[in-house]
C-alpha cells in the first residue's frame, strides 16, 4: 500500500515539474493554432477565396507546416500535443480541475480522456510526416466507420457511435452555456475584461464545435442504419454539409468563426489556465 502511495506521490510531483507545465501551456499553444486554422480555412470558402477548403486538424497540421521551417514547427507540434496529452490524463486520473466524482464528473473525466487520445493520435501523425512516410490528411472517419461495419453487428454498433457522437455535441452545447471551464482560469491574475473575453471565446467556441460533432453524429447514425459507410462524413464534411444547406454561407461563417474563438480561448488557457501544481 505504502509503494502504491509513493508511486501515485511521484506521479503527482512530476506532474508539476515546472518544465512539464511549460510543455503543457505550448500544447495549448498548438492546440489554439490548429482551430484556429481550421476557422479561418473555413472562412476562406464562405467568401470565395481562392484556395479555401475544408479540414479537420490533421489537415490544419499539414498547413502550418508547409512552410520552410515546416520540420521545427511539426517538433514543436509533436512536443507540445504530447505534453496536452499526458495533461488530458492527469486531468482524468487526479481531477486537479476538481470536476468531482458523480455521474458529470466522471463524463468530463471521460471526456479529458478521449481528447488525450485524440492529440496522441495527431503527435503520431506529426511524427509520420516527421519520418516522411508518407501520411495523408484523409478524414479518417469514413475509414473507421467502415471497419466497423465489417462486424456482424456493425449497424448497430455504428448507430451506437454516432449516437454517443451526438451526445458528445449535446455535452459542448450545456458547456457552452454552462461555462464550467471559467472555474479552471486564474481569474485573480486575469483583468475582469480579459477574463469576460475568455470565457466568452469559449462558449462561442464550444457551441461552434458541438454543431460540428452534431451533424457528423447525425451523419454516423445514417451510415448505421443504411450500412453504408460513404454517408459518414468527417469535419471537412460536415463543414461543406452546413455551406450547402439555405443560408449556407452565413451558418458556415458563424460556425467557422466559433473555430477561430476556440482557437483565441485556446490561447488564453495557455496564459492562464490551472494546471496541477495551482490546483492542488
Amino acid at each position: 500500500m505504502d509503494s502504491v502511495q509513493g508511486g501515485t506521490n511521484a506521479v503527482k510531483r512530476a506532474a508539476t515539474n515546472p518544465v512539464l507545465e511549460l510543455l503543457e501551456r505550448l500544447g495549448y499553444v498548438v492546440r489554439g493554432a490548429l482551430y484556429a486554422v481550421m476557422g479561418l480555412l473555413a472562412l476562406r470558402i464562405v467568401f470565395s477565396v481562392s484556395g479555401g477548403q475544408a479540414t479537420d486538424l490533421t489537415g490544419s497540421l499539414v498547413v502550418l507546416v508547409s512552410n520552410p521551417s515546416g520540420k521545427l514547427v511539426l517538433i514543436i507540434v509533436a512536443i507540445g500535443l504530447s505534453a496536452y496529452s499526458l495533461w488530458g490524463f492527469t486531468r482524468a486520473i487526479y481531477d486537479p480541475l476538481h470536476r468531482g466524482s458523480d455521474a458529470s464528473g466522471y463524463m468530463a473525466r471521460l471526456g479529458f480522456v478521449t481528447s488525450a487520445l485524440s492529440y496522441a493520435a495527431i503527435v503520431i501523425f506529426a511524427i509520420q510526416l516527421l519520418a516522411g512516410s508518407g501520411a495523408t490528411t484523409n478524414d479518417g472517419t469514413q475509414k473507421t466507420i467502415a471497419a466497423v461495419l465489417t462486424h456482424p453487428a456493425g449497424g448497430a454498433l455504428t448507430v451506437l457511435i454516432g449516437l454517443i457522437v451526438i451526445g458528445v455535441a449535446l455535452g459542448q452545447f450545456l458547456e457552452s452555456y454552462r461555462a464550467t471551464f471559467a472555474r479552471d482560469l486564474k481569474g485573480a491574475e486575469m483583468s475582469a475584461t480579459a477574463r469576460d473575453v475568455a470565457v466568452k471565446l469559449g462558449r462561442f467556441g464550444m457551441f461552434a464545435r458541438g454543431v460540428i460533432f452534431l451533424v457528423i453524429g447525425w451523419f454516423v447514425v445514417q451510415a448505421g442504419i443504411h450500412h453504408d459507410p460513404a454517408q459518414t462524413q468527417g469535419f471537412s464534411g460536415a463543414f461543406v454539409f452546413l455551406l450547402n444547406q439555405p443560408f449556407g454561407r452565413v451558418l458556415l461563417g458563424i460556425v467557422a468563426l466559433g473555430f477561430v474563438a476556440l482557437g483565441l480561448h485556446s490561447f488564453a488557457c495557455a496564459r492562464w489556465i490551472r494546471l496541477m501544481k495551482a490546483s492542488s
